[in-house]
Order: structure tokens, then sequence, then C-alpha cells
């Protein structure tokens, strides 16, 4: 694209040949031909910005979100983690404890983390589990077992609280670059109303859908199921029965069309972390841990757990200089109804 100054000279060389004087650069009529020419060069970036926009593979933003729509899809939404709180007192009392909705709990990171629903911790008893999610959407949400401690306003008669199992499903929006990869796929494999690729376009405009796998005659003849997977990995039943409404509302005549959720399939992995010189390498390591577990979602639904992508995923995390991946020993290969699910996460100082 051409410069503002090379847009000025070739209007100063048209001027001259035009009328056969060259103008001072320092005066008016030069000073209002190069605003000119900075017009001109807008001009020219906008025609660049349009075109761009224009296309799928280059279009970002909310432009891409409307070829995106264009093609019965949405951008994935970011996603809270969720998880149970336990509240806990040193001595059992006498009368029933209530533990309102919303009441917010902390990492010592300051993370937080709200109850969902009101609890009750009977009188006579130590401790209740209370369903809870972060406050805030993302993978910062993805907490371990035990991370979470404090109380910003303990309820009355409460002396403690911790999560006894990892907070998991937190998910930032889906960028640019997965959405583009789901339109582009989309005209790929044309969907006729009657393959695979149309019932996979039904069940991905769904809100809250983050993945799917079409089986046709998966139940003999005549039948289609769809395998769903939600941002955090295994879907709703709430969620499977709206899938499901939207197929058979769409459906080829004579067909059995359903939503069903994933089989999971769980991976153990134990990664041995070398922090960069000056980093804090626990700090490191508590970040490959929140980026492996942010990586098992939904979008890995049917898809091969691969070390080479393990270990990308690893080494992109800041301050990381070296790393060993000592679990799994190999490639984890799937089947389409497959969905990798976390187990247990160990990341330790590589020595």
């Amino acid at each position: 694209m051409k410069t503002i100054d090379e847009i000025y000279q070739e209007m100063l060389a048209v001027f001259a040949a035009e009328t056969g004087m060259e103008l001072d650069g320092a005066g008016e009529q030069a000073v209002r031909m190069y605003a000119l020419a900075a017009q001109v060069y807008g001009l020219y970036e906008e025609a660049a910005w349009t075109k761009k926009q224009c296309f799928p593979q280059t279009a970002t933003g909310e432009d891409l979100d409307k070829h995106a729509f264009l093609r019965g899809l949405t951008r994935g939404q970011a996603s809270r983690a969720e998880g149970r709180l336990r509240f806990s007192v040193e001595r059992a009392a006498s009368t029933d404890l209530p533990i309102p909705a919303g009441t917010v709990c902390l990492t010592a990171g300051l993370t937080a983390f709200a109850t969902t629903e009101e609890g009750v911790l009977p009188a006579g008893s130590l401790s209740v589990e209370v369903p809870a999610r972060a406050v805030e959407p993302g993978a910062g949400g993805n907490v371990a077992a035990l991370a979470i401690r404090t109380m910003t306003v303990a309820p009355t008669g409460i002396d403690a609280v911790i999560n006894p199992a990892p907070f998991t499903g937190g998910g930032a929006e889906e960028d640019d670059e997965s959405l583009r990869a789901r339109v582009l796929d989309t005209f790929r494999v044309m969907p006729n109303g009657a393959n695979a690729a149309y019932y996979a376009q039904v069940a991905l405009a769904v809100d809250g859908v983050a993945a799917v796998r079409v089986l046709p005659k998966n139940r003999g003849l005549g039948t289609v199921d769809v395998v769903v997977a939600s941002p955090p990995g295994v879907p709703a039943q709430s969620l499977l029965d709206q899938v499901s409404q939207a197929l058979q509302s769409r459906r080829e005549i004579a067909v059995s069309a359903r939503a069903i959720a994933p089989t999971t399939h769980e991976v153990t992995v134990l990664v041995q972390v070398k922090a960069q010189e000056g980093k804090d390498a626990a700090a490191v390591r508590n970040a490959v841990k929140a980026a492996i577990r942010a990586w098992f979602n939904g979008q890995r639904l049917g898809q091969d757990v691969l070390l080479a992508k393990l270990g990308q995923l690893i080494y992109g995390v800041d301050g990381v200089e070296n790393y060993l991946i000592v679990s799994p020993g190999g490639d984890v290969a799937l089947t389409a109804q497959e969905l990798p699910v976390l187990g247990t996460l160990s990341v330790e100082e590589l020595r």
C-alpha cells in the first residue's frame, strides 16, 4: 500500500505536469495538498480494511461473528469454572447454620468463587458441601483442590471453607482463529439436509455447544446420534435436551435423531518443569497447571491427546525453560465418541 509521502509526491508530479508549476513545500497550497494526500491514504486504508472483513479467511472480531452467523454458528462464550465448597465448623452446632447463596470465598491469589445456591449445615454436623462457581469467567477459575481457603464474609457460625476437589470448566471466549476454523469447515463439507455436516451445523447452532461428532446409523438404519460437548466438557442434560429438540425439528423424514453425552476417557498428566532463571518456580508450575486444566475442555471431543500438542502448551507458558512429560507415556488415541478429561495432574520441578 502507498504511503502518505508517496501519494503526496505523485500529486506534486501531476500538478507540475498539468500546470507547469512546482509547489513550494512550505506554501499553503502544498500544505493543503499534503492534507489531501492524508485523506486519500485514509481511503486506501478503509478499502483494505473492508476487503479484509469481507472474507471469513481474514475477517476479525465482530465481522467474523457476522460470517459465522451466516453459517449458523456463534462464537463460544467464556465459561466459569464450577465445583463444590465444603463449609465446616470446629464443633457441631445445636441448630442449623444457613449458608446464603452468593457467599464469596477466595484463593490465596484472590480468585473469587461464589455459592450458586443456599446451603444448610445441619445441627450436629461438622461440614456440608455447596455447589459454587468462579465469579469471573476464564481459565483463572480452574484451581486445584484445597486452593480455596478463606471467606470474604463468613456465614454466621461457619469457621472454615475448602474446596475438596478441583474447580474445572473455566475457559476464555473463543478466539478468532478457532471460530474461523469452524466457519471454514462449513464450506469444506457443505450441509445438504441429509449428511453429517448438516446435523453438526444444527447442533453447533445451539448456544452452549462447544463441539460435536456425528454418528450416522449408530442405532441402526434411519438413526443419527450427535455427540455433544459443552465448553467445560460433559454437557448438562438440559443442553442435550435442547440439541435433541433442534435435531428433531430439522431432521430428515423417517430419521430418528438425538443428542448424546460423550464417553469420558480419563488422562493422568505428570510433567516436570524447569523455570527460567529469575522466575518464580512455584508460580511457573502453577501457571502450567492452570494451562493444562484449561486445555482439557469440550473442544477436545473426539481428538487424540498428542504429546506434541501438550508439550507445545507447556512450553508456551511464560517462564518455562524446559519440561518433561512423564505421563501419559505416549499419545492417547480416542474414538469420535470419547472426550478426554483430566484425571490426576501433577507438575513437579525438573532437576
